[in-house]
């Protein structure tokens, strides 16, 4: 089945949408870029700035080195640098032109606390309102449901930019989610044309190996990637995990170095990517065919995750290291069949993974979730997968992704609000 020239526009806009670049965990980076606009806006270096975030913001912008800081973390440390040294236009890469001066004058007004943070009552889980004052001047610029999302802003109380945006409704600002579909994914991959997504992927592979490359060189965080290999040796499943960890080795410690993300996080990016990267090359696959299967891991997860949104208590690796495990197996020849086995196994397995936060411990949770792909793939290789009925499983893949996000979404939202309770509450 080929797919028509429709659902492939619709699946390259995906792609464009969702594959973008960005220097550092994306909750920071959305702070940070929030902030540079806000600075733009108002003028001039602000005397205050308060920060508004929801639960699932505080939560995983709390423990992530901000880069080009070697060492600062936290809410107040990324908005003061955003507006102090950010750049707006470079969207996701706000950061990437700041220097030693601007670094100087953010641990200046670190000091002065001109920065304030409150937790944001919104139903939103990424949502974002920064207001800024120097001397008579404020601006207000309001991010929501996606991190380079400005919906607001305001100049002196007066209102400049407004989109018509609802906190309460989980929105995508760009194409339509609902048309992946694992057969879908397997035709496009097959057959498309690679002219409008080839820049794209190529990018991915280079950005997303090189931060890989630096997390295995060096002592990042807690080295999990450089664990693996010295404790479990190189097979290529080894790798596959040890290469993917040690890019969030590097990322959640303040490496300077941009990532290819996938729904919004650029672990997700890094775990969709580097695994298939590294069994292509044990595999002896060309070129073309690494790209095809990008497509796969990529949309694969995309089609997981959409449903759940950006941010929440569902560990964004599980959809991510499931995907890259369809991405391997469409390398060897897997069709639709094997990749909806593979979903249905991994998410039987860790779907109930939870995300505390934004911080090295990510790198672990990449390996896991790689892991368990992978395992989820040899028992599809056998015919072997779990069975509707047993947990969360249903009849076709589809319905069970359907479940885990219910559960994901619906189910997981006490256990969200009590994560960050427990995170933020020093008593606990």
């Amino acid at each position: 089945m080929e797919p028509s020239c429709q659902d492939c526009c619709k699946f390259e806009a995906i792609l464009h949408e969702e594959l973008l670049t960005a220097l550092g965990c994306t909750e920071p980076i959305a702070i940070a870029f929030g902030a540079a606009n806000a600075r733009k806006l108002l003028g001039a270096i602000p005397q205050e700035l308060t920060v508004e975030c929801s639960g699932n913001l505080i939560k995983n912008a709390k423990a992530v080195v901000v880069p080009m800081t070697v060492d600062l973390r936290g809410i107040e440390a990324a908005a003061i640098l955003g507006a102090v040294g950010g750049d707006p236009s470079r969207d996701l890469e706000v950061l990437t032109t700041v220097t030693g001066e601007d670094l100087a004058l953010t641990k200046e007004l670190l000091a002065r606390n001109i920065c304030q943070v409150h937790l944001l009552e919104t139903p939103a889980k990424l949502h974002i309102i920064i207001r800024c004052r120097s001397g008579q001047d404020t601006a207000m610029v309001e991010i929501l449901h996606e991190h380079n999302h400005i919906v607001r802003m305001e100049k002196n109380g007066q209102e400049v930019y407004n989109i018509p945006h609802d906190a309460a409704t989980l929105t995508d600002s760009g194409t339509d989610r609902s048309c992946l579909s694992l057969e879908g994914i397997v035709a496009y991959a097959k057959t498309a044309g690679l002219s409008g997504v080839r820049e794209l992927l190529e990018k991915q592979i280079a950005c997303n190996s090189a931060i890989s490359r630096e997390g295995l060189s060096k002592p990042w965080g807690e080295s999990v990637g450089q664990t693996l290999l010295e404790v479990y040796g190189d097979s290529v499943n080894v790798r596959a995990r040890a290469a993917a960890a040690a890019g969030s080795d590097a990322r959640m410690n303040g490496c300077e170095m941009p990532v290819v993300i996938n729904s919004g996080s650029g672990n997700q990016g890094i775990t969709v990517s580097v695994p298939v990267i590294e069994y292509a090359k044990a595999l002896g696959s060309s070129h073309e065919e690494l790209l095809r299967a990008l497509l796969v891991s990529n949309l694969v997860a995309i089609m997981q995750k959409y449903k759940v949104g950006r941010l929440s208590a569902f560990c964004g690796a599980v959809s991510a290291g499931t995907a890259a495990a369809c991405g391997i197996a469409f390398l060897q020849g897997a069709g639709a069949d094997i990749l909806g086995m593979i979903i249905t196994n991994s998410l039987a397995n860790i779907g109930g993974v939870v995300c505390d936060g934004a911080k090295s411990s990510c790198a672990a949770k990449i390996s896991s979730s790689i892991e368990a792909g992978l395992m989820g793939y040899e028992m599809a290789k056998r015919g072997r997968v779990f069975r509707p009925g047993e947990g969360l499983v249903k009849d076709a893949y589809e319905k069970t992704i359907d479940s885990f996000c219910r559960m994901a979404k619906d189910g997981m939202e006490a256990t969200d609000q009590e994560i960050l309770r427990i995170m933020v509450d020093p008593s606990l």
